[in-house]
C-alpha cells in the first residue's frame, strides 16, 4: 500500500483529476484534462495486480474476480479519498482512481450562476445534470445538496455507486446509500424510497427504465429529485429520458416529464490557461410554457431556439455562458484564493485575482540517465518529492524523479 500511497500523494500535489494504472505503461496522471506520464519503468501485469490489490479487501478481490469489474470508494486515512474502478484489459488488472475532495465546493467556487443556487430552494420537481464522464456532474450535484443541507430542514436520501462526497448532518438529515453495500441497485433502492419519508432524493445515475420511472414518480409526488444522465446537450438529455421507454408510451412519458421538470444543467469542464484551472461551461434549460410544449410534443430539436431567447428566465447557451466567464473578475483558485464563505458578513469581496503562473521546472538540455535498479535483495529507497516538468513525450509533460536535473 505504501507505493500506492506515494502515487496518491503525487495526485494531490499535482491536483490531478485521475490516476491510471495499466500494464505496459508507467502510472499516468490526468491534469487539467491532459495525460501525463511518470518517468518510471512500464508496469508489468503482475506489478499492476500487486499494486491495485493492495487497495482491495478480500471480499472485493473475490467479487472483482467473479464479475471482472468493480466500482468502489477508497479512503486512505484522512489524507485521501478516491472513487475507484478496477477492470481487466488483455487479461491484466487495470485501475482508474479519481480523487474526491474532502470539502464539498460551493456553487460560487464552481463558478455556477445564481439560477443553479435558486434550484436548491425548490420543494419538488426533477433536476437533471448532464455531460460527459469526468466533467463535474457529481460535484455540481453535491454542491446543490450541501446548500440544501445548510439552508433548510429536510430529509435527503442519496443513492450512489459509489458514494463520493460524504455529507454531514447539518440542518438536514442526509442518508447516503451505496449500491453494493447498502442496496443491491438503483432500482431496488428507489422501489422503497418513498416509504422512507424523503424530501430530497439524489440518484447517482439514471441507468435503466425502472430507475427513470421511479425518478419521475417521485418528482410528481412532491419530492425534489436530482439525477444525472450522459448526454452533450439539454435537449439530448430530455430525448434520452423519453426514448428509454417503449414507443407506445413515449407520449405519456413526455407529458409527465414536461410537468415535473425544473431544470436541465448540461456542463463540460474547460481549461482556463490564464488561471491554470478547469471550470464548467454550461447550457442551462428552464422549462417555460413553450419549452414544456416542446417536451410534450417531443419536438426536442426546437428547444435550442428557447435557449437562445430565454436569458430573462435564467437560461444559458454555451456561447453566452462562455462570454460571462470571460467577463468575470473574481475567480476561486484552489490553494490560492480565500474561501468565499470565510469573509465576515458585510465585508468587502476579495480583490480581483491575478492569474498565477504555473510552476514548471526548467527544460533539461538532454534526457537524464535512468538510475540503475537496486541490487537483488536490497531495499528500494523511499520515494521523495516528484515534480512536473516539460518533456519530449506526446503528453506534453513528464514526471521527474528526485535527484534528476
Amino acid at each position: 500500500m505504501q507505493q500506492l500511497e506515494s502515487l496518491f500523494d503525487l495526485v494531490a500535489k499535482q491536483n490531478a483529476s485521475d490516476l491510471l494504472i495499466s500494464a505496459g505503461a508507467p502510472p499516468m496522471l490526468r491534469v487539467n484534462g491532459r495525460l501525463y506520464r511518470t518517468r518510471s519503468d512500464a508496469l508489468t501485469a503482475e506489478d499492476c495486480k500487486k499494486l491495485i490489490y493492495t487497495a482491495l479487501s478480500p471480499e472485493q478481490r473475490k467479487k472483482f474476480e467473479e464479475d471482472k469489474e468493480l466500482d468502489f470508494s477508497l479512503a486512505v486515512g484522512r489524507k485521501h479519498r478516491f472513487r475507484v474502478n478496477v477492470y481487466y484489459q488483455k487479461q491484466s488488472v487495470t485501475g482508474a482512481f479519481r480523487p474526491i475532495p474532502e470539502k464539498i465546493p460551493s456553487l460560487d467556487k464552481l463558478g455556477l450562476p445564481e439560477v443553479v443556487e435558486s434550484l436548491a430552494q425548490r420543494k419538488q420537481g426533477l433536476i437533471l445534470v448532464t455531460g460527459p464522464t469526468g466533467h463535474g456532474k457529481t460535484t455540481t450535484q453535491a454542491s446543490i445538496i450541501d446548500l440544501i443541507n445548510k439552508s433548510r430542514e429536510c430529509h435527503i436520501i442519496t443513492v450512489e455507486d459509489p458514494i463520493e462526497f460524504v455529507h454531514q448532518h447539518k440542518k438536514s438529515i442526509v442518508d447516503q446509500r451505496e449500491v453494493g453495500s447498502d442496496t443491491n441497485g438503483f432500482n431496488e433502492a428507489l422501489k422503497y424510497v418513498l416509504r422512507q419519508d424523503p424530501d430530497v432524493i439524489l440518484i447517482g445515475e439514471m441507468r435503466d427504465l425502472e430507475t427513470i420511472q421511479a425518478a419521475l414518480r417521485a418528482a410528481e409526488t412532491g419530492h425534489l429529485v436530482m439525477a444525472t444522465v450522459h448526454s452533450s446537450t439539454c435537449a439530448e438529455a430530455l430525448q434520452r429520458v423519453v426514448s428509454a421507454f417503449p414507443a407506445e408510451i413515449q407520449s405519456s412519458v413526455a407529458a409527465q416529464l414536461a410537468d415535473c421538470m425544473l431544470a436541465v444543467i448540461s456542463q463540460r469542464l474547460c481549461f482556463r490557461p490564464e488561471f491554470n484551472i478547469r471550470v464548467p461551461e454550461c447550457e442551462i434549460l428552464v422549462p417555460t410554457h413553450a419549452v414544456k410544449n416542446f417536451i410534450r410534443n417531443r419536438d426536442f430539436f426546437k428547444i435550442s431556439s428557447s435557449l437562445e431567447t430565454g436569458a430573462e428566465h435564467g437560461m444559458w447557451t454555451v456561447q453566452r455562458y462562455r462570454a460571462w466567464l470571460d467577463s468575470r473578475k473574481n475567480w476561486y483558485i484552489p490553494g490560492k484564493s480565500p474561501d468565499p464563505g470565510e469573509n465576515e458578513p458585510g465585508s468587502a469581496p476579495p480583490p480581483p485575482l491575478r492569474p498565477p503562473a504555473f510552476p514548471l521546472a526548467p527544460r533539461p538540455s538532454k534526457s537524464p540517465a535512468r538510475p540503475a535498479p537496486p541490487a537483488h535483495g536490497s531495499s528500494p529507497k523511499a520515494p521523495a518529492r516528484i515534480e512536473i516538468e516539460p518533456g519530449e513525450s506526446e503528453f506534453g509533460k513528464i514526471l521527474k524523479r528526485p535527484g534528476e536535473k
